[in-house]
């Protein structure tokens, strides 16, 4: 059973206890947990050399300040090695007697297991996108960049390491980079395409805010940087004619992914009826939110960037009294605070590498989250305008209850295996279905115009199904689903052809935001028809936030004692392309 009780802001301390009290089933005897959570944490720590960088900032981990980007092939083998090792200590943990808690961190492990196979062996990126290397260069100096000035010196250290290495990187890349996909090459020479006037805007912008002692080695490690990109686009360009066009991994691969990462029995049939339902339920509902609104002007833009960062701060701590109030969600107050931010110089150029924001970490709890924004415009891509007329819709996504919210507040879990990043489908689930949970729980009332923008981030969400699951299955070319999706949600071409771009090189990453939404609900339904009168909304909720980084499948076998969603263990995580 999950029961929290909170009064209006609560310490997270007290919830935790709550949570202990009421959720946790009486210890067995013949499984010691320390084994499972000792070997889990070596992964982690592993992890944080091994994981590639990626422009998501859901799974981003924090890493030594000394950490050493590393995809040699001597890197590789070792990679391969380790994780074999981890496999076969994590299948000798005997999970007889264990508890339905015990079992579930069992999966967890097991699933982020998975995934390095996944991520070395199904879709090995490393010989076959040469974008990856541009992440795992400039991307892992990016990573570095994004917690919000001063830069402190230790900072400035790490920036300058990992310019440094970037020569490095590009020369394995030409090495490991044996069969590469022609649609990965048209992407990844479009974003070199200007990337020397790139990193001279980034020089000229980070060097005032390095101390004096730092500027040098700054400056020539740029410039080798520099050097490094614009030889590796040369070499690039002198291998792209010819390549293969497929970028689909299969069937088998796809279901390998669902089943043994993210711990889902959907098949792609069955997601496919589910985002175009959603996606028509969608459309309907915003043409019904349209006639309500008829004669209604349309919020203006801010009139400066002060005004939205102004607008913010007021709107997220509104958001947190309105949770309470209207009893939707606990807001522990250990939990900081998310705010925009004006884009800092030496960000813009190379916002190209990833989400602009700031999630903070398992070590940052008492520091706030901060998303990087522009100057309003007309001008601005989809997500990016919906923002300039009101800070909301994102906010709820990214922010509070979202993103942030959620994963600060997992990271305070009592169990240290469950304050990890396991896969998408939880934390992306979550935050899309805050969306319409806040415009159903009556935030955007009184500006019923922002209930169309809502209704239109479903739609986006619901095509998303269809073009990941197309794409997976070879039924889509990575071109098709970018003009796909800007014709039928309908959006600006730059950020549809982003959006495929990323769902290409990612099987499995699109189809969380609307999976993971309707696995949410179907648990609320269920759980509130067995529980009566004595379901809590808020409790409800508590329970899938704290637990936030859990496949639903596992967190549904916890609530509702239902295992029946959890694919079984396979008899090896290998892949030998079966």
């Amino acid at each position: 059973m999950y029961c929290v009780s909170m009064a209006r802001t609560v310490k997270l301390s007290a919830l935790l206890c709550a949570v202990l009290l009421v959720c946790l089933q009486p210890a067995h005897a013949a499984f010691d947990h320390s084994k499972l959570e000792a070997l889990s944490a070596s992964f982690w720590q592993w992890r944080a050399t091994e994981q590639p960088f990626t422009n998501d900032d859901i799974p981003r981990i924090e890493r030594a300040p000394d950490f050493v980007v590393d995809w040699s092939p001597a890197a590789v083998k070792r990679y391969h090695a380790r994780i074999t090792d981890f496999e076969k200590q994590w299948r000798t943990i005997d999970i007889t007697g264990a508890s339905i808690q015990d079992q579930i961190d069992y999966r967890l492990l097991g699933s982020a297991i998975a995934r390095v196979y996944w991520e070395l062996d199904v879709i090995p990126d490393w010989r076959r996108n040469p974008g990856f290397y541009v992440d795992q260069s400039l991307g892992s100096v990016y990573a570095v960049l994004l917690p919000p000035p001063p830069i402190q010196a230790d900072r400035q250290k790490q920036i300058i390491a990992r310019l440094q290495r970037i020569p490095a990187t590009l020369t394995i890349a030409r090495e490991n980079l044996d069969d590469m996909r022609g649609p990965y090459m048209r992407i990844t020479l479009d974003s070199l395409q200007n990337i020397e006037t790139r990193l001279q805007t980034f020089k000229s912008a980070l060097l005032p805010e390095l101390a004096p002692e730092n500027r040098a080695p700054f400056e020539k490690a740029t410039a080798a940087a520099q050097d490094a990109l614009v030889s590796y686009r040369q070499w690039l360009q002198t291998k792209s004619a010819g390549l293969p066009e497929k970028t689909a991994v299969g069937r088998e691969a796809y279901l390998y992914f669902l089943h043994n990462v993210a711990l889902m029995s959907w098949t792609p049939e069955q997601m496919l009826t589910a985002g175009r339902q959603e996606w028509e339920r969608s459309v309907a509902f915003e043409s019904l939110a349209q006639a309500a609104n008829t004669g209604k002007p349309q919020p203006p833009l801010f009139h400066s960037l002060e005004a939205q960062i102004a607008s913010g701060e007021r709107e997220e701590l509104a958001m947190r009294e309105y949770l309470v109030s209207h009893g939707i969600l606990s807001v522990p107050s250990d939990v900081q605070h998310y705010h925009d931010m004006a884009m800092p110089a030496y960000i813009v150029p190379l916002s190209f590498l990833g989400v602009t924001d700031d999630l903070t970490g398992p070590s940052r709890l008492d520091q706030n989250s901060v998303s990087y924004k522009r100057p309003p415009s007309t001008k601005l891509g989809f997500f990016a305008l919906v923002s300039a007329h009101d800070t909301r819709p994102l906010m709820i996504h990214e922010g509070v209850p979202g993103h942030y919210f959620q994963m600060a507040w997992s990271w305070h879990h009592p169990d240290p295996i469950r304050r990890h990043y396991y896969d998408s489908e939880s934390n992306e689930g979550i935050g899309f279905y805050a969306e319409e949970m806040m415009l159903q729980a009556g935030l955007f009332d009184s500006t019923p115009r922002m209930k169309e923008s809502i209704y239109s981030m479903m739609r986006l969400r619901a095509l998303r199904v269809e073009v990941d699951v197309r794409l997976a299955l070879g039924e889509f070319t990575l071109e098709q689903a970018a003009d796909y999706l800007a014709f039928t949600v309908p959006m600006d071409k730059g950020t549809a052809s982003s959006e495929a771009a990323m769902f290409a090189s990612t099987p499995g990453q699109a189809i969380t935001y609307q999976i993971g939404k309707l696995d949410i609900m179907r648990m609320l339904s269920e759980a509130r028809r067995k529980q009566g009168d004595n379901f809590k909304l808020q409790t409800f909720h508590d329970f899938i936030w704290l637990n936030g980084n859990l496949p639903f499948s596992l967190q549904r076998w916890e609530m509702l004692n239902d295992p029946s969603d959890i694919p079984p263990i396979p008899a090896s995580f290998s892949w030998s392309g079966r």
